[in-house]
C-alpha cells in the first residue's frame, strides 16, 4: 500500500532544514511534505514540480493557495475533473472527479528549485504512487522536471520521450503521458502559457479518456 513520506521526513537534509526554518518563522503554516490530493483508483494523475512556499507549503494541499492553483483548479472545474468551490484552503470542500494531483518533490525547495538529488530521492514515492494506481490511463506532467521525474518513476530514460506542450506520448502497456507547461504565474505572465492553451490540454485528455 502506498505511503506518503512522514511529516518529519529527513531524506533530503537541505529541504528538511528549509522546512524547519519555515516552522520557526511561520508556525501556523503546514511546513511539511505535502501529500497528494485525490484518490488512487482514478484514471488521471497530474504531476507538478513541488509545493509553493506560500501555496501548498502553507495550506498542506497541492496547488492550493497560489496562482498556479487558481488556474489549475478553475480548469479542472471547467472540464469536469472537480466539483464544489475552490477557496484556496484545504478545507474548502473541493472534490476531485476522476483525477489526483501530486508533485514530483513533496517538500518546498528554496527558491522553488529542487536539486537533482532531491528529485531522485523523492522519486521513490512517485514511483510507488503510480504503481498503486491500477486504473491509471493518463499522466499529465506540468513542466520538464515533472516530465523527467515521471519517466524515471516508470523506469524509462529521460530521453525516451521529449517534453513538448500539448504532446501525448502513448506507452506500451502503460498510461499515456500528456505534457503541459507549468501553470505558474511566471509562465502565464510571459505568455508562454495562456488559459486557453491550458484548457486545450484538458480537452485533449478528456477526449482521450472518453474515446
Amino acid at each position: 500500500m502506498f505511503q506518503e513520506p512522514a511529516y518529519t521526513c529527513g531524506l533530503c537534509p537541505r529541504l528538511k532544514a528549509f522546512r524547519d526554518a519555515n516552522i520557526a518563522a511561520h508556525p501556523d503554516w503546514y511546513n511539511g511534505p505535502v501529500a497528494a490530493f485525490g484518490d488512487l483508483d482514478v484514471e488521471l494523475l497530474i504531476v507538478g514540480l513541488a509545493p509553493g512556499l506560500k501555496g501548498a507549503n502553507l495550506s498542506g494541499r497541492p496547488f492550493t493557495g497560489d496562482y498556479a492553483g487558481d488556474l489549475l483548479y478553475a480548469t479542472l472545474l471547467e472540464h469536469g475533473f472537480a466539483h464544489g468551490t475552490y477557496d484556496k484552503h484545504k478545507d474548502d470542500g473541493l472534490k476531485l472527479v476522476g483525477c489526483r494531483v501530486t508533485n514530483a518533490v513533496r517538500c518546498v525547495p528554496p527558491q522553488n528549485k529542487p536539486v537533482g538529488k532531491e528529485t531522485a530521492t523523492c522519486n521513490a514515492f512517485l514511483s510507488e504512487e503510480i504503481a498503486s494506481m491500477k486504473n491509471l490511463r493518463v499522466i499529465l506532467t506540468l513542466g520538464t522536471l515533472s516530465h523527467g521525474a515521471v519517466l524515471s518513476a516508470l523506469g524509462m530514460k529521460k530521453s525516451a520521450f521529449k517534453f513538448a506542450h500539448e504532446a501525448c506520448h502513448p506507452l506500451d502497456g502503460g498510461p499515456a503521458i500528456f505534457n503541459s507547461y507549468h501553470c505558474s504565474r511566471y509562465n502565464t505572465n510571459t505568455g508562454r502559457l495562456t488559459e486557453a492553451m491550458f484548457g486545450n490540454v484538458f480537452r485533449k485528455i478528456r477526449t482521450f479518456l472518453d474515446g
